[in-house]
């Protein structure tokens, strides 16, 4: 039995009800809490909830999408600010480091498990994304003369997203480990030092220390 903080002064509207489940099932997965724990979270009737999503599958898959056009909008505000490829990239290694110290590997693993359908289309959408914004980091940092202007950035691209898609598809870190400053630190400064031209190195060296103190 969850103990959950109710919440029924709260407007009975999609975004609201989206962003409540999200927290929920952050916390405690999606497998264990069931519509009747949705319904009772959110002090509304099943049939409240019922009128804005049709199943558990469909409550689930609005709220994976909500994430991911959450995550979206950051990184796009992140490029409206006219950084340099470096900057960039360390704005973006520091969004995706706190998403990692929130991160429940239980809500990936239900997602993976009971709705696999769901989980190859967010995780296809995700693995376009991640490339073309790597892609695109990569060929802008070659042109402003931060990264080694021989990077085959295509290669590079598909390279690092198959090294983050698989830090947490594996058993090699353990979850302390994986959500660690440590762990994510190595991994930041391990693909910069791959890529980075003589230029770049010392812009990094000159403007990494306020990144990593935003990082721990």
């Amino acid at each position: 039995m969850f103990h959950f903080e109710y919440l029924c002064d709260m407007e009975t509207k999609t975004p609201h009800i989206l962003e409540q489940v999200r927290k929920l099932y952050g916390r405690y997965g999606i497998k264990s809490v069931t519509m009747d724990d949705v319904a009772q979270h959110l002090c509304i009737s099943k049939k409240t909830l019922y009128k804005h999503f049709k199943d558990k599958e469909d409550l689930v898959r609005s709220i994976v999408f909500l994430e991911n056009d959450i995550q979206s909008k950051i990184h796009s505000e992140i490029l409206s600010r006219n950084l340099n490829a470096v900057e960039e990239l360390l704005e973006v290694y520091n969004l995706i480091h706190k998403r990692f110290r929130d991160y429940n590997p239980s809500m990936e693993y239900d997602i993976r498990k009971y709705y696999p359908d769901l989980f190859t289309s967010i995780r296809d959408i995700r693995r376009k994304n991640m490339f073309e914004s790597f892609l695109t980091n990569l060929n802008k940092g070659k042109k402003e003369g931060l990264y080694r202007k021989e990077l085959n950035t295509n290669i590079i691209a598909k390279l690092h997203v198959f090294r983050v898609e698989n830090l947490t598809e594996n058993d090699l870190f353990s979850i302390e480990e994986l959500i660690s400053f440590q762990v994510f630190h190595e991994l930041f400064v391990y693909h910069l030092h791959g890529i980075l031209s003589a230029k770049g190195l010392i812009f990094f060296n000159k403007n990494f220390t306020k990144y990593k103190a935003s990082l721990t």
